[in-house]
């Protein structure tokens, strides 16, 4: 077994076994044409452990805190989709040139108060970024998380996330990638 699929047997096993707040249950796995059609309306693919989250362990309802949100399809009065999340924060980044959101970075997970964990897709080992838009201004509202989608994922299964309880203290860098990843020309992308 790869080190890849050992995570992930880690992830189901306590994705099966916890409930974030507001999910009764684990959604199923998306299927392969579900998670194309998500990738044509993104216009990028997902990381490969993305990916395999959404179409081995469930279609969210997993993870830290609120846990993942669903791919594609809302569920009824939920949070909205990860992929209708995107689409309208990058609308929304074009309206107002003050709050661009980044091409490629996912948001996968709320932590409540408009606060995203996201995946930055454009990247080696897909890094899980912090938005935290309370921070004051767009600029400054985004932090690495974890290095890697697989680091920050081991974080959940092992309890050690800046988001428990004995961890809250934990200090995150600043995205250096934002200026680059939200200039004038990427953002007409």
């Amino acid at each position: 077994m790869t080190e890849s699929e050992q995570l992930l047997a880690r992830v189901a096993d306590k994705a099966r076994n916890t409930r974030p707040w507001g999910w009764a249950s684990l959604p199923e796995p998306v299927d392969a044409a579900t998670l194309s059609r998500a990738e044509a309306a993104l216009g990028f693919r997902l990381p490969p452990l993305l990916a395999d989250l959404y179409l081995h362990i469930g279609d969210g309802g997993f993870g830290p805190e609120y846990g993942l949100l669903p791919l594609l399809d809302s569920p009824p009065a939920g949070e909205p989709a990860a992929v209708v999340q995107y689409l309208a924060n990058r609308k929304s980044g074009r309206k107002d040139p003050d709050w661009p959101w980044p091409e490629g970075v996912l948001p996968i997970s709320h932590w409540g108060c408009a606060m995203y964990a996201c995946v930055d897709c454009r990247t080696e080992g897909a890094p899980v970024l912090l938005f935290e838009p309370n921070a004051g201004d767009c600029e400054h509202s985004w932090f690495v998380d974890s290095a890697t989608l697989a680091d920050w994922l081991r974080t959940w299964v092992d309890g050690t996330g800046w988001y428990e309880e004995m961890n809250e203290e934990l200090e995150m860098a600043p995205w250096a990638e934002f200026r680059i990843r939200t200039s004038r020309s990427v953002q007409a992308s």
